[in-house]
């Protein structure tokens, strides 16, 4: 059996079709019956074939009720744990960590207990090191916790601290750290967010540089790992290193929209995200931008995938590749 948490988020949607493709017995966790549709409307993207996703095993549960989990783990021989709680906005500290580290924590637990054989864990390069400017992050580039942090940063960390303890307990783990992913499906959220406002007319864009990969990419990457003789390692999984403009740029040209005009410098979102922050104190809403999202806006990290492309011999999608298929997705 085969347990996949997160299973109605963008990577567990995209990951759960490919192992339906396997016939393998595949349980998965979802928390609402609503976020079940996001998950028939991923599998009709690639299919029409409805038995893919009936024959899914669904558990409804919230990984942080131990009670709640511990039926799920039962038969399991390979967990996926893709649930996370992804924000910028430093009010939702608290949310994060509940489910980040310890809902991580909860996972690792109940999988040391059933004797699992081996676990994956989607991490982030948010909690990879930085390296020295004008070089490639790499795998061994370490987090430094003396930084000026996001809290989304620190949990996701914290998240791995606890994978790695498992990896000392008899469960074999790897762990992919991708980048910013693209993929079809959730275009009111997270990265689907981009294509939505472009295709809106969104005219801002920033030079900030950072790693992007496909979501596709990142779910074989997964299943590959899991079935290779490969263990307790870690792999930074991006496609390539690209400008904001330079992605929002093709996704407009691919819409046929008119590309963002007006280039924010970074001064500029230092007033607006402290402005934005004044704001949601008294209205009590998230800020439009946070502190650690305008940051990200503007800096430029470059990461290196030669390690897992080395491991599995595997060859990444180039980004144009990826926004002309997610384009495509986007009006159906």
């Amino acid at each position: 059996m085969i347990l996949v948490t997160g299973g109605t988020g963008l990577v567990g949607s995209h990951l759960l079709y490919h192992l339906s493709l396997k016939n393998d017995a595949i349980r998965a966790i979802y928390r609402t019956k609503t976020s079940l549709e996001n998950v028939k409307k991923v599998f009709s993207f690639y299919s029409s074939d409805e038995n893919l996703f009936n024959i899914i095993e669904w558990f409804q549960a919230d990984i942080t009720d131990v009670p709640a989990m511990i039926p799920a783990f039962v038969d399991v021989k390979q967990v996926y744990h893709c649930a996370a709680y992804i924000s910028f906005n430093p009010n939702e500290y608290r949310e994060m960590r509940k489910v980040n580290i310890h809902g991580t924590e909860i996972i690792v637990n109940l999988a040391i207990d059933a004797k699992v054989d081996k676990l994956c864990f989607v991490g982030s390069i948010a909690s990879v090191g930085d390296t020295v400017k004008g070089q490639l992050t790499t795998e061994e580039d370490e987090w430094n916790k003396e930084q000026d942090n996001s809290g989304y940063s620190i949990t996701k960390f914290g998240a791995e601290m606890e994978v790695w303890r498992a990896s000392q307990e008899g469960v074999e783990v790897v762990i992919v750290n991708p980048g910013v992913i693209l993929g079809s499906g959730f275009f009111a959220s997270g990265s689907g967010k981009l294509f939505n406002q472009i295709y809106n007319g969104f005219k801002y864009y920033t030079e900030g540089i950072t790693g992007f990969v496909g979501v596709k990419d990142v779910v074989e990457v997964m299943i590959q790992l899991m079935s290779s003789n490969i263990k307790n390692e870690r792999f930074i999984l991006v496609s390539e290193n690209k400008s904001f403009k330079e992605v929002f740029f093709l996704i407009a040209d691919t819409f046929g929209k008119k590309r963002p005009s007006k280039k924010i410098k970074p001064w500029q979102t230092s007033i607006f995200w402290r402005v934005s922050s004044l704001i949601a104190v008294f209205t009590r809403k998230e800020p439009l931008l946070s502190k650690y999202s305008a940051k990200s806006a503007h800096s430029i990290s470059k990461y290196s995938s030669e390690k897992i492309e080395k491991a599995l011999n595997f060859e990444f999608k180039e980004i144009e590749t990826v926004v002309k298929r997610v384009c495509k997705k986007y009006s159906n």
